[in-house]
Order: C-alpha cells, then sequence, then structure tokens
C-alpha cells in the first residue's frame, strides 16, 4: 500500500531537534500534522513553532494517521513505535533514530510490523538541542538514509523517498549493519573527539582559555551536543565505536613518541596524513568536493556593495558558492572574498576589473 503524499496526515512522536524540523518541512509542504512528546513544554514550543499566524491550536488530534514518525532518543524508539502500532495498526511508520541494526532486528520480530516499517536517519543537526534549535530547512543539502528490509514494499519506499526528497536532502539506501558502522565513523567518533576535548578544556580555568580563536571553537563545537541523546547513542553502537577509537590511540601513541623524540618531519608525516584524509571527505550532496578558486575584491564601506556585486554575478552568469566578509570596525575598506568555479572565477574577475572594481586575481582554495 502506497502513501498518498499529496494528501498526508502525519503524526510525530517526539518533539526534539529532529522531530520538529521535519515537522516544519511538512507543514510548509501543506501535510496534515499532529505532535506528540511526553515533555509537555516541548510539545506546546512545538506546536507553536508550527502554528499558522491567527491560530490557537496549530495542530489536529488525528484519528487515524496515514504516518506515524518516531522521533524520540535512540533507546526509546522500538517501545514508542511498538506502542504506536498496537494503537493505529494500519499506519505506516518510519523512525529517524541514528542507529538500524537492533532495531531491524527487533522490529522483524513483531508479526505484521516489518511490512508497515521503514528506517530512517537525516544526517542533519544541530548543537542547540529540543524544539528551540529546529529549523524548516535543516535537511537542505543533506544525506537521509533508508534501510528498507525485504518486506519493504517498492511503493512505501518510493512514498518516503519522495517525502525526504521535498526537504531538500539526499536519500541514499543502505544495509542495516553497514549504516551503523559509516554512522561510527563519520559522526559518532567525531563526537567523541569533541567531548574528550571538553572534558579537557572542562579542567582549565576560564582565563587560560581567553585566547581560544577559531580551531578550538570548531574542534569543540560538538562538545555541546545533548547527553541525553549521545550517551546512548554511542553505549549502543559500542561495537562499531571501540575499533576507531582504538585505531585513534594508535595514532596518539605514535604522536606522543615522535614529539618525545623531537621528530618534527616524523609529526608533519602525521600532519601530512591528515590532510589527506580531510580531502577524501566528499563536496555537497555526497559528491566529490569541487576544488573552488578564491576571488578577492576590495570594497568601500557604504550599503549596497554586496548587492552591487551580485547583481555583477546575475549579469555575467557566474554562481557563487560561498563568500566571505571581512572588515574591521572604523576601517573605511573591506573585503569580499567570493568562492567559484576556476572558469567562473576567472569571468568574474575580468569583468570585475572592467567595471572599475578592485578585483584581485583569484586563487585556489
Amino acid at each position: 500500500m502506497a502513501i498518498d503524499r499529496a494528501k498526508m496526515h502525519i503524526r510525530i512522536v517526539g518533539s526534539g531537534l529532529i522531530g520538529t524540523s521535519f515537522a516544519l518541512s511538512l507543514k510548509s509542504q501543506g501535510h496534515t500534522l499532529e505532535m506528540v512528546d511526553q515533555n509537555a513544554a516541548n510539545q506546546r514550543l512545538a506546536r507553536d513553532l508550527l502554528a499558522t499566524p491567527g491560530e490557537i491550536s496549530p495542530v489536529e488530534d488525528l484519528v487515524d494517521p496515514e504516518l506515524i514518525v518516531i522521533a524520540t532518543p535512540v533507546d526509546q524508539i522500538f517501545s514508542v513505535l511498538l506502542a504506536e502500532f498496537e494503537r493505529y495498526p494500519q499506519a505506516r511508520f518510519i523512525d529517524i533514530g541514528g542507529l538500524k541494526s537492533n532495531l531491524l532486528l527487533e522490529v522483524a520480530r513483531i508479526p505484521g510490523l516489518n511490512a508497515r516499517f521503514l528506517g530512517t536517519h537525516p544526517m542533519a543537526g544541530r548543537e542547540v538541542a529540543g524544539p528551540a534549535g529546529a529549523r524548516a530547512d535543516l535537511f537542505e543539502g543533506r544525506a537521509w538514509i533508508v534501510t528498507p528490509s525485504s518486506q519493504t514494499s517498492p511503493a512505501f519506499l518510493a512514498s518516503i523517498k519522495e517525502l525526504i526528497s521535498a526537504t531538500g536532502a539526499s536519500c541514499f539506501e543502505l544495509e542495516p549493519e553497514i549504516h551503523d558502522e559509516r554512522i561510527a565513523l563519520v559522526s559518532h567518533l567525531p563526537q567523541a573527539l569533541s567531548s574528550l576535548l571538553g572534558v579537557v578544556l572542562s579542567e582549565r580555568d576560564e582565563d587560560e582559555l581567553t585566547l581560544a580563536g577559531g580551531g578550538l571553537r570548531d574542534t569543540s563545537r560538538l562538545a555541546a551536543s545533548s547527553p541525553e541523546l549521545w550517551g546512548p547513542l554511542l553505549t549502543l553502537n559500542a561495537s562499531k565505536v571501540l575499533p576507531l577509537l582504538e585505531s585513534l590511540k594508535g595514532y596518539i601513541d605514535i604522536l606522543v613518541n615522535r614529539l618525545e623524540n623531537g621528530d618534527a618531519a616524523g609529526v608533519g608525516e602525521l600532519i601530512a596524513q591528515g590532510n589527506i584524509g580531510r580531502a577524501n571527505i566528499p563536496g555537497k550532496h555526497g559528491g566529490k568536493d569541487r576544488e573552488y578558486h578564491l576571488l578577492p575584491i576590495v570594497i568601500d564601506d557604504r550599503p549596497g556593495q554586496l548587492a552591487k556585486i551580485f547583481h555583477e554575478c546575475e549579469v555575467i552568469g557566474v554562481n557563487v558558492e560561498d563568500l566571505t566578509i571581512e572588515h574591521s570596525p572604523g576601517q573605511e575598506t573591506g573585503l569580499v572574498t567570493l568562492a567559484l568555479s576556476e572558469m567562473d572565477a576567472q569571468k568574474m574577475h575580468s569583468h570585475m576589473v572592467e567595471q572599475g572594481w578592485l578585483a584581485h586575481q583569484p586563487r585556489t582554495a
């Protein structure tokens, strides 16, 4: 049985960051929603965020939801799913949790549930937990994994893929075991490292951190994540995370040894190997990361300059992938740096120079 996405009645159980963000995206697509959460404050905030101006009750209490989204912490997913299946046996179900292997095994043991359930996992998040951090565009440009079983009908799978695509995410199919292995590498290991760095920082006086710059802030960003979310996630996926941590311990031992021996060349080799690993991370939508060229343009400190630059981009048909702005208080000029393809960077440079802008020669990013 397929789901008619155009007329979807959707019940979302869990009003955290991901559940509420998904609801906001679904609301913008015109779906009828019901938001429920055992945390009354989270439920009220999520419902208010979904409200149309002037509405008192922005969501309906659905008698017969077509799709139920389980958006609870990972250690509660199965029990909540089972309760929802018992209450709404004719509905379809998806989860949006971060682990799949054990969940799919538990689901397979419940008669009738396996064919009505599809595991999914959006690779999106923020350090701001709960509905307060929710954004309708949270999934745009992100990967969203689905883990169909042998009982998942092609029509049901296609319906959910269409729903996912409408959020702006790119859908990928994976086996549950492979999902958990890859998530351990790209999500759970970075979280563990950032949290451990945060532990080290917690043992230092605040005065020692006054010189902290972008590097420390970037690498410790994930340390602000929710303990309630990540404690169960790391523990339940320990079999996949532990080998990665053991490998990291080995590299830490190598670094310590080389530092103790004053082996600058050996330390440099580790840094260079890290460069290679960093370069292996794909770009947007899972594709190969593009090598952008940076075009610096010096501008006057007056209103409208940035708008004029984008107008020039439109005139000659170039696409800006990213930009940075550098400007110090009191400085009469600023620096705008555009990230473009190599061809667009050269084209834009020539055009801006001809138009009298202080555009400088593009360089590789």
